[in-house]
């Protein structure tokens, strides 16, 4: 049912957990399916130098919330605004359409990172 890289990501999360001095904290929650994801992460010189998430949720929303945090780190926030779910759902070797939704919900807190990021930037 789920690709290789949505289970190796769901059985070995990369990035998980929190990050005590963060510049950015957000969290972004899908309302239908009542999937929780949140983010902290350090961002200097216009980068994401760490990242970290958590989320609860089912098995794809955690392989895309891991795959996403090692996507971007060392990018550019600038790079960053044109990730999008169709993405995630290619580099993870697709997910049924019923799971789309975990892509949806990863892209959405990447983008209330970096409206935070912009605010307090």
């Amino acid at each position: 049912m789920y690709s290789e890289a949505v289970l190796d990501h769901f059985h070995h999360p990369r990035n998980v957990g929190e990050i005590a001095d963060a510049s950015v904290v957000v969290e972004a929650s899908n309302p239908v399916c009542g999937d929780l994801m949140k983010l902290w992460a350090v961002v200097r010189d216009d980068k994401v130098q760490t990242v970290k998430f958590k989320v609860a949720g089912c098995v794809p929303s955690v392989a895309c919330g891991s795959w996403m945090t090692e996507a971007i780190l060392s990018k550019s926030i600038k790079d960053l605004a044109a990730l999008t779910p169709k993405d995630i759902i290619w580099a993870l070797g697709d997910l049924p359409l019923a799971s789309h939704h975990a892509a949806a919900l990863a892209v959405d807190a990447l983008k209330r990172l970096l409206a935070q990021v912009r605010i307090s930037g």
